[in-house]
């Protein structure tokens, strides 16, 4: 049996995608990073994970994938930073942290078939950020 369009069912995203999340958390506290915040709901979207990496501030989109597909950075397009970018100024403002230093992150989380541990890439300072997040650098 294929799951391979089993991915368009919502509860098996939301499952999918909370398994990829809490890899990426699991590899960022490795390397260091303190976990500030998973699945940071704000009226105009979500932020997957915000970790505190030394004195920066990362807002980490994480992106996940049955295979080895480069899919997953790919997704990130100009109106997913637009998007990332206004969130993560709406978190900054609430939490009193606007004016620190930040970068944006993607980690892409595949899931090869027949290994039990995902494959992770990690992408720091994927983009820039944009819109309105630059009066605030």
């Amino acid at each position: 049996m294929t799951i391979r369009g089993l991915t368009r069912w919502p509860l098996w995203r939301r499952w999918f995608g909370t398994r990829a999340e809490r890899a990426a958390e699991r590899f960022l506290r490795r390397r260091g990073c303190k976990v500030l915040g998973r699945n940071i709901r704000l009226p105009m979207g979500e932020l997957d994970l915000v970790v505190l990496d030394g004195e920066v501030i990362a807002f980490v989109e994480v992106r996940s994938t049955e295979g080895n597909a480069v899919r997953p950075m790919q997704s990130v397009d100009n109106v997913k930073q637009k998007k990332l970018s206004d969130l993560a100024v709406a978190w900054l403002q609430r939490n009193h942290l606007l004016g620190r230093a930040v970068r944006f992150d993607v980690i892409a989380v595949s899931w090869p078939a027949g290994q039990r541990e995902p494959q992770i890439n990690h992408y720091p300072a994927a983009f820039e950020a944009t819109s309105r997040f630059q009066m605030y650098s």
